[in-house]
């Protein structure tokens, strides 16, 4: 399910039927002294979660993953393997329905759009200990469905593209990741990562609220800085920000999550 790529650069894959969170059991993979390249994928979670503790409604026939990666960088360098993720997941969702940028965009920070709807997001943790330091990056993918009710329209692969299996997107992501993270780990990496990004993002050039834990902002997007951090002109001047929910417009929905 990997494909041939991901197997050559070390990558290795568990699957579960059913799990609480890929996540944790990444963690405990990790805690158990594994090296890291790990994939964990199941077929349903029944305790997934995503940004700040929310809940990630995860019913069978979509894809939910988790990476172990050990000792991939310096614990500084690691938010911007949120950006190596994402494109990961753009380039893999390019490849099974066929769709491309604009249709295909990134939402900053964790988020893939499909005509402007969320089709998957990302969560990335750190964890230091027994002089190893690892990230898990959480990522999972609508195919089959998606939430109902949400503060924010959400869409699912085989509505754009309905031949799409888990099985090709799971291989298609972990190529894309591996080749992805290739980039990133030679010197000035980052440079082209933060590049491919912006040439995939939504919202850039246009008016759209932050609202990090100090209040919400609104400006421009203007793009991202040398360390990956999202920059606002505002009337005040330029801002970045690393952490924050993004909304766009200067409205923000009443019922957004919290």
């Amino acid at each position: 399910m990997l494909g041939e790529a991901a197997r050559s650069a070390g990558y290795r894959l568990i699957v579960r039927d059913e799990v609480g969170s890929t996540m944790e059991e990444a963690r405990r993979a990790l805690h158990q002294g594994d090296p890291g390249q790990l994939w964990i994928v199941a077929r349903s979670q029944n305790a997934g979660r995503g940004r700040h503790g929310r809940q990630w409604t995860s019913p069978p026939g979509n894809l939910y993953a988790s990476l172990l990666l050990v000792n991939p960088c310096e614990p500084a360098l690691a938010p911007q393997l949120g950006f190596v993720a994402g494109l990961a997941l753009h380039d893999a969702a390019a490849r099974v329905t066929g769709l491309a940028a604009p249709r295909l965009a990134l939402k900053w920070p964790n988020d893939l759009l499909v005509d402007g709807a969320k089709c998957s997001g990302l969560l990335l943790e750190g964890e230091s200990g027994a002089g190893r330091f690892a990230v898990i990056a959480g990522l999972g993918i609508n195919i089959a469905s998606c939430a109902q009710g949400t503060p924010y329209p959400a869409s699912f692969l085989r509505a754009h593209a309905p031949d799409v299996t888990i099985e090709a997107t799971l291989a298609a992501l972990a190529e894309a990741f591996a080749e992805r993270f290739a980039i990133w780990q030679r010197p000035g990496g980052f440079g082209p990562t933060r590049q491919g990004w912006l040439e995939r993002a939504a919202f850039l050039g246009q008016t759209i609220t932050i609202r990090p834990p100090s209040g919400a902002v609104t400006g421009v997007f203007s793009g991202l800085d040398p360390a990956g951090r999202l920059l606002l002109e505002t009337p005040g001047g330029t801002r970045a920000f690393d952490a924050g929910d993004l909304f766009f417009g200067a409205a923000i929905p009443e019922a957004a999550p919290r």
